[in-house]
């Protein structure tokens, strides 16, 4: 999770956004230069409506749903937002992890690094890919080309299926995340993939 004292910016890295809930952005837009090219991408900005849809999700709130069978290597979604500055997007997650502490409604962070000097803030409406929920056995992941993040098919995806990724967040304050996403390789908490043999040796001493 995000460290509130010193925020750690590679482990923020590896930290992907959890689906917001109605969850309004409360920061204004801080990186002036970008802003003009930032308002006609979203104008742009349009997925595939015939391949998902958006409803209640019996993981968590809201979900992303196939609506027909999708192939492995398949991108699904664009992770949109706005582009900020690394000191910007660094206060946002600490602010939004704030907020989610005191309503459990709301996700977690959704501020993804882009390179050394831009995040890309997900806290906003027109990214449906907010809605996408954590799985320990996840359907798809998270891939970064350049600028731009998108939601890929792991394998083969059948129509009605959820789409999920694995979120990636470590151990820090991993009880304040339980996971509900009910695999078989379910762990009952939202860690990453990488962390979960530490996971496991911290439970086998109890």
């Amino acid at each position: 999770m995000v460290n509130l004292s010193a925020p750690d910016r590679r482990s923020r890295v590896r930290l992907p956004p959890r689906p917001v809930f109605n969850f309004p952005n409360p920061f204004k837009p801080a990186l002036s230069k970008n802003k003009m090219k930032q308002k006609s991408q979203n104008k742009k900005y349009s997925y595939d409506k015939s391949l998902i849809i958006v409803r209640n999700s019996k993981i968590h709130g809201k979900g992303i749903y196939a609506k027909k069978n999708i192939k492995k290597g398949k991108k699904i979604i664009e992770y949109v937002g706005e582009i900020v500055n690394s000191e910007v997007g660094n206060i946002r997650a600490e602010e939004q992890y704030k907020l989610s502490k005191k309503n459990k409604q709301n996700g977690a962070v959704y501020v993804f690094e882009l390179n050394n000097k831009y995040d890309i803030d997900g806290c906003v409406k027109y990214n449906t890919a907010r809605f996408i929920n954590h799985s320990c056995e996840p359907n798809s992941r998270y891939k970064q080309e350049r600028l731009r993040i998108w939601i890929v098919a792991l394998r083969n995806i059948k129509k009605g299926e959820e789409i999920t990724y694995d979120y990636g967040y470590d151990m820090e304050d991993y009880k304040d995340h339980p996971c509900r996403c009910s695999s078989k390789k379910c762990i009952g908490y939202i860690i990453g993939k990488k962390y979960r043999k530490e996971f496991k040796k911290i439970v086998n001493k109890r």
